[in-house]
Formats: C-alpha cells, structure tokens, sequence
C-alpha cells in the first residue's frame, strides 16, 4: 500500500512552510492585481464604482489552497517530479505561444511540443512522460477548481451569437495561487534515515535514469497560478461551469493515462504528446459551438423583462431577484421592455409593487421596495434588446501581436 500515513503529513508542512514565504505572496499579489482588473470591467459595464473585491481575492486563495493539497497528492502518487518535468523550457516556451494567441499560454500546448520535440529529436533533454504528466495534473486541479467556483464573480457581457445577434451572457475569469508539494529526485547519494521506503509498483511514471535503485526523491514547496477563462451565453454560469470542468476532467484523465503508458511505448508516447495540444483544442472548441450554437439564455423573454443580472445591496437584490428572473409588473402595470422599465421608474415613487417569475420554475413572487437606490436605481441588468452598440459586445479574438501580424503578412500575399 502507498505509506500516505507518511507522506502526507511532509505534504502539508511544506505547504504550509511555503505560505510563509515572499514568493507564495507575491503569486497572491499577481493574483489581486487580476481581481482588480476584472472589478474595473465590472465597473464599466455597470456604469458606477463598485467595493473592492477583496472576498474573491481570499476565496480564491482558499481554493487555491485545496487545490494545491490535490494536486500534490496525485503528484506524489504518480510520482511526477520537476527534475525531468522540462519547468524551464515550458515557461519560457508558453509565454512564446501566447505572441501568437493568448490561449496557447496554457502548459496543454507548450508541454506537448516539448515532448514531441524530446521523442521525435531527442532535444530538449527531458522526460517526456514526466512534461505530460505535470500538464495532466495542473489540468485535472484546475477541473476541480472550475467545478465549485469557477461560476463564482461572473461578469455580464454582450456577445453575437451564431446568428449575429447581440445577446446577454457572461465572461467566466478565474485565478487561483495555487501552494503545491512536487517530487524532486537526486540519484548515487545516500539514503537518509528518515527516508519513506515506497512500494514496489511506484512510481508510474519512471525517472528517467538508469540506476533507477539508487533514486531518491524528496519533496519541495512550488509557488504556482492557475486561470480560467469562458464564456456563458447559452446557460448560466453555474452549468457552464460545471460542463467546463467534466470536459477538462475527462481531458487531464486521458492525457495522465497516456502519460503513464507512454514509457512502455513510443506509438503513445507520440499519442500523448499530440493529444496535449490537440485535445485542449478539441475541448475549447466544443464548448465555445455549444455556447454559440445553442439558444440564447438571456434573451427577451415573451413573459416579461429577463433579468441578466443584479447589483447585490441594491432594492432588486434585497426584493430577492436574482440573475434569470423575469419581471411581469411594477404596480401593476406590464413590464416588456427596458423603456417600459426607464418609464415606470420616471412616473411612480416608492414603495413599488414588482411582480416576477423566480428561477427556472417560473415561480410567481410579489416584493414590495420600500426606496429606489439614488445611485444603481434598481440595481437591474436587463438583457440586451438589440440597441446595444458594437462597441459593448465582447471581441473573443484571442490572437496575439505575433498572430495578427502573421494575418496581415498572408493578406499581403494573397493581394499579390
């Protein structure tokens, strides 16, 4: 059996050694400084200042925390290890691709021609088994993590659809700092007295050295970010979430499996660093045709006005209507429309009588609001009716300088 009795308590101290030092911070800080920005797209699409949001900042590093505990136990388990992982030629390698589309920052796309590189040319010198495996891993935690509270801070957006049409959706935007314990090994040194013995079948992934008998492996703290970036326009952001993750879970279990067969073979081997790439890409691709494709969540609604969200604090959030509610009335009288809504609100004075279906039920609710906040009003999103501008819908180009100047160079040519 694998001794976790042993490693795991070595796990959590380096984990928690790790939180006391400037580098583990400093990811945190990276992390705010997103937060923060992602606050000022919130700002400027609601059109009034909003509270710092420093509860998404201290939610995210406690899920950053979880998911450094996970993954540090499937590292260890599998025996992954940052000696033979090529962590130097991947970062450098990554931030390359990301010149050419922002989405190839992800390890999916740097990992797998690094390993394609190493089976295929034998350079650069490292463990192909072992790069794939660390990206499997990152992406199985990030799965996890996609799953309860990748919905969580959801901003409203304005998207074109399949059809072109402007329609209400929401960007899903999430970083995690991300505390984790990896496997290091050193190879002809002594064994240390306190050293764990492992059971014969581990690891599964091999070091890569000849005197496999004389490997030992320690365990080392690792500051390290995770990000998550969606959209939601045909479901909610809860639901897209929750398909996000079992996409990318289903993904991370396929690429490990490979991972670990791939020393027994060198046909996996070269299946395992294709499916790197090309499997993220296939799992972009389907979620993104499912969003575009499918009807509209936050669309008009013939039963009333659809709300695409709520400012919470404001007289619509204390009433309790929540994103995907539907006002049919204010005082009785029919709400189709924003100007229907602009109207009732210039004409009448609180308490206002607001009717409204209430979640996928369609439940019927009547709230009084005593007072109309001066500066949000009612703190209501309507959906988009189709007088929205070009200027507010979201450009999901995802191209990078290196990119866009690779289409103007092939424009060129082809105006020849």
């Amino acid at each position: 059996m694998f001794p976790f009795g042993d490693v795991f308590p070595v796990i959590l101290f380096n984990i928690v050694r790790l939180m006391f030092e400037p580098l583990f911070w400093l990811v945190v800080l990276l992390v705010a400084v997103q937060y923060r920005r992602i606050n000022s797209v919130r700002e400027h699409f609601y059109g009034v200042p909003l509270k710092p949001n420093w509860n998404e900042v201290v939610s995210a590093s406690m899920f950053g925390l979880a998911g450094g505990v996970v993954g540090s136990v499937i590292m260890v388990l599998i025996g992954v290890t940052l000696t033979g992982s090529g962590l130097y030629y991947i970062l450098p390698l990554a931030f390359l691709l990301m010149l050419i589309n922002i989405r190839f920052i992800c390890f999916a796309y740097a990992g797998g021609i690094l390993a394609l590189s190493n089976i295929l040319f034998g350079f650069p010198e490292v463990n192909a088994s072992q790069v794939l495996a660390l990206v499997a891993v990152l992406h199985m935690v990030e799965s996890v993590l996609i799953l309860f509270g990748g919905h969580l801070g959801a901003i409203p957006a304005y998207f074109r659809d399949g059809a072109g049409r402007v329609v209400g959706g929401f960007t899903l935007q999430k970083f995690w700092p991300i505390p984790i314990t990896a496997l290091a090994f050193v190879v002809g040194v002594e064994i240390p007295p306190e050293a764990v013995d492992m059971p014969d079948w581990w690891p599964l992934i091999g070091p890569g050295v000849e005197e496999a008998e004389n490997v030992v492996y320690t365990l080392i703290p690792l500051a390290a970010a995770l990000g998550y970036g969606d959209m939601a326009i045909a479901r909610e952001p809860r639901r897209k979430s929750v398909m996000s993750a079992g996409y990318l879970a289903l993904y991370s279990a396929v690429l490990l499996l490979l991972a670990v067969l791939s020393d027994a073979s060198l046909l996996l081997a070269v299946a395992a660093a294709l499916f790197s790439p090309l499997g993220h890409e296939l799992i972009i691709n389907i979620g993104r045709r499912v969003e575009m494709q499918d009807p509209p969540f936050y669309a008009p609604s013939p039963d009333g006005l659809k709300v695409m969200d709520v400012l919470p604090g404001t007289p619509a959030w204390d009433a309790g209507i929540r994103s995907g509610d539907i006002m049919v009335s204010v005082n009785g009288v029919p709400v189709r429309s924003r100007s229907d809504l602009a109207a009732m609100m210039y004409a009448v004075y609180p308490p206002l009588q607001v009717d409204y279906l209430s979640g996928g039920q369609k439940r019927y609710r009547r709230e009084t609001l005593a007072r109309i906040g001066t500066e949000h009003g009612l703190g209501i999103l309507p959906v988009p009716d189709g007088t929205e501008t070009g200027e507010t819908v979201v450009d999901m180009n995802t191209t990078g300088p290196l990119g866009r100047w690779w289409d103007k160079f092939r424009q060129r040519l082809q105006g020849l």
